[in-house]
């Protein structure tokens, strides 16, 4: 399978490296970082074809997103949540997508999902308060998409929660600067977002439920198998893509350093057995991360192609290597890192800055695995788990 995007991107991949201490030095995507993206495509291979986008296979989106990755965190990172945006503003109404993209194709979208605020009932919409963190690449965009609560009258959130995802054009929101001050993935530029007392038509809030179970999908009338993939797959692909693109780009500048490389001890690397052996074992736990990534996609992809859904056990265990392919590869970083000697950890070498990059890409709550492996196990023993935790983003 050709991927026409992985291809144009390659002929920028030096750009792309040479970026990242421009990326960290502005605490967001250097603009030439962003256009490289932009210009390549990536962003619309998962975007409606009626709207400019190239419908492409999740498979091809992963493995993209894993090369700019190891090619720079940052960078990776934002072209992995960024990207998955357009699969959802393709369930959204008519009028939203012609809003976001009926004069630029290119127009970005941000996020996040988290419900951090509140929608209030009034004529024709909602008006909306709250305030997010983690809005990954949101410099560059012109749209957002945020997670938010159904409210009463009173904007007080109803119980149980009803959770819905609301669109925004960047003129009602307010993007905190400073607000993204971390040690790792500096460059995504994960800032704050505020809304004040913002109108929202209601055609530019999407119920949760319809997302998480399908039926949007198949309202908004989307034939491509790429939209019929369940959310709770399709969504934290990016994420954990960019993690093991990280770990990918560690390792690679791990070997090319041990290479040359003469220990303390006066024994150079290639003479070490035991650094030999760890770095074996690294390179291996991260392929394995890699293709069962690939694998988990392509499943949930053929699945949803032959018109099958997903149980909440198949989900479940999908969630489970997702989250297990990211763990299995920073640990390997770690293997690698830590045998590399202090100057691996000096700021001109930029395997510390994937190290930071893969701890920070870990931390993220798509990659908590306590919940996703409890719901799991339960599953595996015909257990139904509760509502809660444990079928969140399942």
């Amino acid at each position: 399978m050709s991927n026409q995007v992985l291809d144009a991107l390659m002929e920028s991949a030096e750009e792309i490296a040479g970026l990242a201490t421009s990326n960290e030095s502005l605490g967001r995507l250097d603009d030439q970082a962003a256009k490289i993206l932009r210009e390549s495509g990536v962003m619309r291979m998962l975007q409606p074809a009626t709207h400019g986008g190239l419908e492409l296979h999740p498979k091809e989106f992963a493995e993209t997103v894993m090369k700019i990755a190891s090619l720079d965190g940052s960078t990776g990172w934002v072209a992995g949540i960024v990207g998955v945006h357009p699969w959802e503003l393709a369930m959204a109404d008519p009028r939203v997508k012609d809003e976001v993209w009926g004069t630029d194709p290119d127009t970005w979208m941000a996020s996040p999902y988290a419900p951090m605020g509140v929608i209030r009932p009034v004529d024709g919409g909602y008006v909306f308060n709250g305030r997010w963190q983690f809005s990954s690449g949101t410099d560059h965009c012109e749209w957002i998409f945020l997670g938010a609560m159904l409210g009463d009258a009173e904007g007080n959130a109803l119980m149980p929660p009803v959770q819905y995802h609301v669109i925004l054009p960047r003129s009602d929101y307010e993007i905190v600067e400073d607000s993204w001050d971390v040690v790792g993935l500096k460059g995504t530029g994960s800032k704050d977002i505020i809304v004040k007392d913002a109108f929202i038509p209601d055609y530019r809030a999407l119920p949760f439920t319809g997302i998480a179970d399908g039926s949007a999908a198949k309202e908004a009338g989307l034939t491509n198998t790429l939209f019929h993939v369940p959310f709770s797959q399709a969504f934290p692909l990016g994420i954990t893509s960019a993690v093991i693109g990280i770990a990918e780009g560690a390792l690679a500048h791990h070997l090319a350093y041990q290479k040359t490389r003469t220990q303390i001890t006066g024994t150079k690397v290639k003479d070490d057995p035991y650094v030999l052996y760890a770095v074996s074992e690294a390179a291996a736990e991260i392929s394995a991360s890699r293709t069962a990534l690939i694998e988990n996609i392509c499943r949930f992809y053929d699945q949803a192609d032959a018109g099958i859904a997903s149980t909440f056990e198949e989900r479940a265990v999908g969630r489970r290597i997702q989250v297990q392919a990211a763990w299995r590869a920073v640990r390997a970083v770690d293997e690698i890192v830590s045998r590399s000697g202090g100057n691996g950890m000096r700021m001109s070498n930029p395997i510390q800055r994937f190290w930071r990059d893969a701890h920070m890409g870990l931390a993220h709550a798509i990659h908590v695995p306590g919940s996703v492996f409890h719901a799991s196990a339960l599953t595996n023993i015909d257990v139904e788990p509760p509502a809660g935790p444990m079928r969140s983003m399942i």
